[in-house]
């Protein structure tokens, strides 16, 4: 299905003088650097897409979703490489047509955008090292204290205020920048939700999460889920995504997860 998408793009572009925006073009942003959402590879593969003006491909699941989106409505799937914070912007801009990113359905962003229902749903956990002194905890109160960071403008960088007397560092753009901090001690943990901790421990021997399903972090629903981010003048397209993911089981997306974990770079 990949391949045929980018066959078909290419031609597509190439017809109207590479012109983004068409009716039967569907431009995706996204980071590129979030996996197991999404990351960026260097060459293609089978479950990659061509990240537009970027001599590169970008993966993830959220690009397994993004495709499988573009293929049930009949459109070409054209990826964008945006930086977190200029998602919204660009999406309002009209520069992109909907935001694929593992982005949560927070109220303060429904402000903003629409959103679908979700495509995935998780927990937040905390990235710590495997010789922490925090490694072994079983509450948030056991990390009083600590010093924990997360990524800038989001709601992992939100939720920890919830820690009693933690010392909350100053948020970082990017996950790479985040796990260093973890890694070379500059803080004793990081908050993110289970896959992408999942996919960091797993570039990362020397680091663990810590999961408190009882004694952990106060979340809504929303907080705990990611969507699909539309223009709030879009209500066709939300309509048409949402019927697709419909189609999409619970079962089929787990499995999709697990294999974007398993080729993760």
């Amino acid at each position: 299905m990949k391949k045929l998408l980018t066959v078909v793009l290419g031609l597509s572009l190439f017809l109207t003088g590479c012109s983004e925006k068409s009716d039967e073009v569907l431009v995706i942003g996204l980071e590129c650097n979030y996996a197991p959402f999404n990351w960026t590879v260097s060459e293609d593969n089978d479950s990659s897409l061509p990240i537009n003006q970027v001599n590169a491909f970008c993966d993830g699941y959220d690009i397994d979703i993004a495709s499988y989106i573009g293929n049930e409505l009949g459109k070409e799937v054209v990826i964008k490489k945006i930086e977190w914070d200029g998602l919204i912007p660009a999406l309002l801009s009209g520069q992109i047509d909907v935001i694929i990113a593992g982005m949560s359905p927070t109220d303060a962003r429904k402000e903003t955008v629409n959103f679908t229902n979700p495509y995935y749903q998780s927990e937040q956990v905390l990235v710590v090292k495997n010789d922490s002194s925090y490694v072994n905890a079983t509450s948030l109160e056991d990390f009083s204290n600590a010093k924990v960071i997360a990524q800038l403008n989001t709601l992992q960088d939100r939720l920890i205020d919830q820690i009693n007397n933690v010392e909350h560092q100053t948020a970082l753009s990017d996950y790479p920048s985040l796990v260093e901090s973890v890694k070379s001690g500059v803080s004793d943990a990081l908050v993110a939700e289970l896959p992408v901790a999942l996919s960091i421990i797993a570039s990362n021997s020397d680091l663990t999460y810590v999961s408190l399903p009882e004694n952990g972090f106060t979340v809504l629903e929303s907080d705990v889920s990611v969507s699909v981010a539309l223009r709030k003048s879009d209500n066709d397209l939300l309509t048409d995504i949402n019927t697709v993911l419909e189609t999409l089981s619970k079962t089929s997306r787990d499995t999709l997860m697990q294999e974007a974990l398993n080729r993760q770079p």
